[in-house]
């Protein structure tokens, strides 16, 4: 197990960043930047998750989904911005 370890926390930090990446642009998209409280809350727990178990994968994999959604954050706000730029396309249903 442990000669794979590294290669499992890599392609995992690899899926939750490619995962997170297009909720971030849906969640912008359908609800504004008002999902940034559910990230901070997801992110608050997988930290506690991280810290709290015992095994060096999990705590790991727990650490990384919780810093990429603190990332999120972040990002849901520059998505707006690049809406408003034109970059993305803006949701007519949606009231400013």
């Amino acid at each position: 197990m442990s000669s794979f370890t590294g290669l499992i926390i890599g392609f995992s930090a690899f899926l939750i960043i490619g995962i997170l990446h297009p909720v971030v642009i849906k969640g912008e998209y359908y609800f504004g930047t008002k999902p940034w409280v559910a990230f901070l809350v997801g992110g608050l727990i997988s930290i506690y998750l991280s810290y709290s178990s015992d095994s060096i994968v999990w705590s790991s994999l727990w650490g990384v989904l919780g810093f990429s959604l603190f990332w999120s954050i972040h990002e849901i706000f520059e998505q707006k911005k690049r809406v408003e730029r034109g970059w993305f396309p803006k949701n007519p249903k949606r009231k400013a």
